[in-house]
């Protein structure tokens, strides 16, 4: 399904969404994540501030919709974003990684898998990461397919 054919069906039940589509995948294994937000194992995700500010994207908000795609860019899902905090990564709480629902759940294994991801992308982009280095925290609820 494409995100514009998942766009419209889903507007069908809550017009107020709007015409315009954000769609995405997860950057690393984005078959595994989108299964575990189908599942409702995954209701939170993560992303390096600095790639925001590089690109002058705005900041996911609260409130709004995006339609999350698996690794052959077929919409699987919409999500709505509930909640979005910036944060030090040093700072991220064990709940926040509960939440994103990877590997065995614990914050040792989130800061693990975060840190070599996005040391590497932000290496990419010329920039280094800290602990310090602040992170976009994103809690979303999946309303379609229910």
């Amino acid at each position: 399904m494409t995100p514009q054919e998942i766009w419209n069906a889903y507007k069908q039940i809550n017009p107020s969404i709007g015409d315009e589509i954000d769609a995405w995948a997860f950057g690393e294994e984005a078959d595994l994540l989108t299964d575990l937000v189908l599942r409702g194992e995954k209701t939170a995700t993560a992303s390096a501030y600095d790639l925001y500010a590089l690109e002058a994207e705005s900041l996911p908000q609260e409130g709004t919709f995006d339609v999350i795609l698996d690794s052959q860019n077929q919409a699987v899902c919409i999500v709505e974003i509930t909640k979005v905090s910036v944060q030090p990564f040093n700072q991220v709480s064990a709940q926040h990684a509960f939440k994103e629902g990877e590997g065995d759940k614990s914050l040792a294994y989130w800061c693990q898998v975060h840190e070599d991801c996005f040391a590497e992308w932000l290496r990419e982009a010329g920039l280094t990461f800290t602990p310090e280095s602040k992170v976009v925290l994103e809690e979303f609820r999946k309303v379609y397919p229910l």
